[in-house]
């Protein structure tokens, strides 16, 4: 036996952990980098994600920015949906190691809200990358002979050429509710996210399809006709249908509005994301007293 058979074991176990939680494993992410330069490639960047878009997962920061660093690699952090949550001190500690990223997207409009679109991408690079990737200098768009400092032209620094200004939005947005008001609203975000969780606890025929990480709340609800018969062959098959059932009903009643999506292995299950600021408590109760209306004949 090959004596690194445990730590493949262990690491088979890991992944599949990984996989259910929607997160990267470093450990993994080394293995993977060995076998691809094995086989003649040449790994460049690795982009790890922060607020995973269907279970909002937070990869593992500090230990992936150990092996890009190891490697030379590198680090991009898609912290898109996530990102935001540096502005709360309660868990900004969900992206402990960002700061070690060589770029990072992130959209304000998520779970900030800021208008549509307001999206930013920060690089620690100083050379002015995106020009030296994107610049063309076309004459007849970008003259360099004019009588201000053509380096404030900023249409030759983009893929689009042209494009609204994203970060005026941002600033006005956090001109009026300064730093407290929007930590306050992601804060807000997580706790009736977690609210929601564990009301769901509480009644019968609720699910949830891991314990949210973030203001992703993924959750079965199980019909009358299917509780108790986890063991039946054909449970997941007929739990799958589910979701898809009560979407239609909700949208034809005009009451609600949820997503909803397989995963892997996994059947179709709602993906509630609770992010408008303007959301109570009371509507969370509304939402589970909803479903259990429309679903109570499944």
């Amino acid at each position: 036996m090959r004596g690194d058979g445990p730590v493949l074991v262990a690491l088979t176990g890991l992944v599949q952990r990984a996989f259910l939680l929607g997160k990267m494993i470093p450990e993994d992410l080394e293995r993977q980098i060995s076998l691809a330069e094995a086989e003649g490639a040449v790994p460049f960047l690795v982009s790890a994600t922060s607020g995973t878009t269907v279970l909002g997962a937070f990869d593992p920061l500090e230990a992936i920015a150990d092996v890009c660093q190891r490697r030379g690699l590198w680090l991009h952090v898609d912290a898109a949906w996530g990102g935001s949550v540096l502005l709360s001190q309660t868990h900004r500690h969900l992206l402990d190691g960002i700061q070690r990223a060589d770029s990072v997207a992130w959209n304000p409009h998520k779970l900030l809200t800021a208008g549509l679109q307001c999206s930013a991408l920060l690089l620690r690079d100083t050379t002015n990358l995106l020009k030296r990737c994107h610049g063309s200098q076309a004459s007849y768009l970008f003259q360099q002979d004019k009588f201000y400092d053509v380096a404030l032209d900023t249409g030759d620094k983009a893929v689009q050429c042209g494009r609204r200004v994203d970060c005026l939005k941002l600033w006005l947005m956090w001109k009026a509710q300064g730093g407290q008001g929007l930590e306050r609203r992601v804060n807000q975000a997580f706790a009736l996210a977690r609210y929601l969780a564990e009301e769901m606890k509480k009644r019968e025929g609720f699910e949830l399809v891991m314990e949210p990480e973030f203001v992703n709340v993924c959750f079965w609800f199980v019909p009358p006709s299917l509780r108790g018969k986890q063991e039946s062959l054909d449970y997941s098959e007929r739990l799958a249908k589910v979701a898809p059932v009560l979407k239609e009903r909700m949208v034809k009643e005009g009451s609600m509005m949820i997503g909803y999506q397989p995963h892997g292995t996994r059947g179709n299950f709602f993906r509630l994301i609770v992010a408008n600021p303007a959301l109570t408590q009371a509507d969370m109760d509304f939402l589970l007293n909803e479903l259990e209306r429309l679903g109570q004949d499944l």
